[in-house]
């Protein structure tokens, strides 16, 4: 009756991030279809790309980063998901997440 259901979804499904605003740090929820190397992308408001990380070899399914914005000054950032998988050759890209640092 209580159990817990795996959502596995057909492109990457982001969640946002919580708390927004936050200050150092926020967790980014997103869900990906396949296993493979995710890379989470954030960039500034004019589209500088500030930080890329990569997390390899992630399960397909709901998934979750902590994300430290102590080095980056108050503000609007952005972040973009991706994911590769070698295997099966497939990549994907997420819409585009909002998020507010403020310091």
């Amino acid at each position: 009756e209580n159990e817990k259901v795996a959502v596995v979804p057909n492109s990457i499904e982001i969640y946002g991030n919580y708390p927004n605003p936050f200050n150092p740090s926020t967790k980014i929820k997103f869900a990906i279809p396949e296993t493979g190397d995710v890379n989470i992308t954030i960039y500034n408001t004019v589209g500088e790309e500030v930080k890329n990380i990569h997390l390899m070899n992630r399960n397909a399914g709901e998934l979750d980063y902590s994300f430290n914005a102590s080095s980056l000054s108050s503000g609007v950032y952005f972040y973009k998901i991706s994911l590769n998988n070698s295997t099966s050759g497939k990549s994907y890209i997420s819409n585009v997440g909002k998020m507010i640092l403020l310091k």
